[in-house]
């Protein structure tokens, strides 16, 4: 009799599984400098206010491991040729800066000086690892043109530490190869995206997309794809995602509910039972509920107040189950 073979590639299987299964990490309080050139601003602000969860694969997770685990033997090699790195602060945690009310940034090192170029020139250091076909476009258009998200994160870290000259330090995965670039800080480029940033971050409506085409290009894998061309309604419930909530220009967030008191990070994390949904974040058409703190949404043709739950209002998890389950 004819043995059942096992079944293919379930070791690899069970490694993505334990991956995707272990590493969701929480959403970043701020802003960050690597996102500044993104195009959207709408992804930027979707992105700033929790309103999606991004589903990244095992396999995109253990890229984004390389690629971290790699910043160690680049900082070993330059430090060989006589570069002198620092990669964190004293108390071991890595360099920050803060841009803007709600924008910030971490680098991933700073060096003193021995970049054999300029040996005594202070340099802001960003490592990155590339596919073959991203290092070869990388090499022969430099990264201003190649990559713009790693320019304006540069330029924001030079801003935001003073210093004038970025090293940027690039591996191809494929077959090991360096590609090491020297940026000149344009003040003027720093200075326009870091007030494009807090300007999105305290924007108190969901600005543009990028496109109304779902089969535009730039749309089609983007993770907040739904958001845009598809429900457009947030799965994420938390202060972020709150009508009741605002971010502040002093970098804090504020609850109108509670009488603007600051709300912390871990409680901005899990919401509180009066959490009431951003009027952008559902495909909902809005009523006035004539109650206080109280939305009334019309869903499928019902009208639905939102709210503190009680035998009359329903909380906002109450109502994503009764409308997914719809």
């Amino acid at each position: 009799m004819a043995t059942v073979p096992e079944a293919k590639h379930s070791t690899v299987a069970l490694i993505d599984k334990h991956h995707e299964a272990t590493a969701d990490e929480p959403h970043r309080d701020h802003l960050g400098a690597s996102m500044l050139g993104h195009k959207c601003e709408r992804y930027l602000w979707l992105s700033f206010r929790w309103a999606f969860r991004e589903q990244i694969p095992g396999r995109i997770r253990r890229l984004f491991r390389r690629g971290h685990n790699e910043e160690a033997s680049i900082i070993t090699d330059l430090r060989a040729i006589g570069c002198v790195v620092r990669d964190r602060m004293a108390d071991g945690r890595q360099y920050r800066v803060e841009l803007a009310p709600h924008v910030a940034g971490s680098l991933d090192a700073i060096i003193d000086g021995g970049v054999p170029e300029a040996p005594k020139t202070r340099h802001v250091a960003e490592f990155k690892t590339h596919s073959r076909k991203s290092f070869d476009d990388l090499v022969a258009n430099g990264v201003a043109k190649s990559k713009p998200l790693h320019h304006v994160q540069m330029q924001a870290y030079m801003h935001g530490m003073d210093i004038d000259r970025a090293l940027y330090v690039a591996v191809c995965k494929d077959d090991d190869r360096l590609h090491v670039e020297r940026v000149e800080r344009d003040r003027a480029v720093a200075e326009k995206y870091i007030e494009r940033g807090a300007r999105i971050a305290l924007a108190e409506r969901m600005p543009p997309g990028i496109s109304d085409d779902p089969s535009w290009y730039e749309c089609k894998f983007c993770p907040a794809r739904d958001m845009c061309h598809g429900s457009r309604k947030t799965t994420e419930i938390n202060c972020r995602t709150c009508a009741h909530s605002t971010p502040s220009g002093d970098g804090q967030w504020r609850c109108a509910r509670w009488g603007d008191e600051t709300i912390p990070s871990d409680a901005q994390r899990i919401g509180c039972g009066s959490h009431v949904f951003h009027p952008d974040l559902v495909p909902w058409q809005l009523h006035d509920s004539g109650i206080e703190w109280v939305a009334l949404w019309e869903i499928d043709g019902a009208m639905v107040a939102n709210g503190e739950a009680d035998a009359n209002v329903y909380s906002s998890r109450e109502i994503l189950g009764e409308a997914d389950a719809a």
